[in-house]
């Protein structure tokens, strides 16, 4: 049996005319409507378009996209949830935190989509490496400017909290070899 070729060639669903697609999407997340029922409008409305019925939509072919936007809204909720939940824990910590967070979840995201490239029959297009690869180097970027922004806070954070510490140890009577010896070791001078 000859295998026919699908390379390259947009599926049916992906054919369809634009309000026919929105209408089948909008049906599908629809819980109370049937993929049959879903099906059958969709066809009548091909066939008011004069679509012949060789091009209309199957219940395989249907079955596989409802199965595929069903994983796609899954993936979304969990995502949607999982921000929501990492957000309301970082709500008062502070910014630099959210931003690891942010960085952590788009390169968890643009490894999913090169993963999900991979499980493809078709290969990734050189676009989509393209957009991986120019991603990852932003992240990256984002990840080297928010440490570099962290370690200037703690150094500000640690001279503000070495003055103060020289000024209550010298109102204390301290030498000022203590004084210095107790400033260094906040600054983390050796």
């Amino acid at each position: 049996m000859a295998e026919r070729p699908t390379r390259g060639r947009p599926s049916k669903i992906e054919q369809l005319p634009e309000q026919v697609r929105v209408f089948l999407n909008a049906a599908l997340r629809d819980k109370g409507n049937t993929q049959e029922d879903v099906r059958e409008e969709v066809n009548r409305q091909l066939s008011e378009l004069g679509i012949p019925e060789e091009d209309q939509l199957s219940r395989s072919g249907l079955n596989r996209y409802a199965t595929k936007m069903a994983k796609i809204g899954k993936k979304m909720q969990e995502r949607q949830a999982t921000a929501n939940a990492w957000v309301a824990k970082l709500g008062e910590k502070p910014t630099g935190d959210i931003g690891k967070l942010l960085i952590q979840m788009t390169q968890t995201m643009a490894f999913d989509v090169a993963e999900a490239a991979l499980d493809e029959e078709d290969p990734a297009s050189l676009g989509l490496i393209k957009e991986l690869a120019l991603t990852v180097q932003r992240l990256e970027k984002a990840s080297m400017d928010s440490l570099k922004r962290e370690k200037e806070i703690r150094k500000a954070f640690a001279e503000e909290a070495a003055d103060a510490a020289e000024k209550v140890a010298t109102a204390a009577g301290l030498t000022r070899e203590a004084v210095k010896t107790i400033k260094n070791d906040i600054l983390g001078i050796a």
